[in-house]
């Protein structure tokens, strides 16, 4: 299946609500997110750079530098975030947790990562949302993390 297809497959399902069931304008700003809707694969083209991918990239190893102060791994490797979204205009949207509602960090790492990202020169801007559901577990970091922290 060709890349567009995929594309229009996806625009499809994102055609009436985004991921905080907002309904969406197609080809006018969505005022909560600031980024720009379109219905079709060929005026997509236009607003997507094509390095999406590789900005993407740059976001998750920004993120990769940013450690919970009590655990010697940074919070990508922990499973801390659960959603990587950059969209077109280069707005970044990050969903993530903490290791418990408690956490004595909840102020600094949210605040951390969101700067870590915004020093990315081609992004435009960044959102970073907490949630708790799902609630944090271990099962959530990697297999580097597990080892790190000698759980395997």
């Amino acid at each position: 299946m060709a890349w567009k297809d995929l594309l229009d497959a996806a625009l499809k399902r994102l055609c009436c609500y985004d991921q905080t069931n907002e309904v969406l304008c197609f080809g006018l700003q969505n005022s909560k997110r600031n980024y720009l809707v379109s219905n079709t694969s060929e005026n997509i083209d236009q607003k997507v750079p094509e390095t999406q991918g590789e900005l993407r990239d740059k976001v998750i190893a920004a993120i990769k530098t940013v450690y919970d102060p009590e655990i010697p791994v940074d919070v990508y490797e922990l499973g801390l975030i659960y959603e990587i979204n950059v969209f077109p205009v280069n707005n970044v949207f990050i969903l993530m947790t903490l290791t418990s509602p408690s956490c004595p960090s909840a102020e600094v790492i949210p605040v951390e990562v969101e700067q870590r990202v915004k020093e990315i020169s081609e992004v435009s801007s960044v959102e970073v949302q907490l949630t708790f559901d799902p609630p944090y577990s271990q099962d959530m970091m990697s297999e580097t993390a597990k080892l790190e922290l000698g759980f395997m």
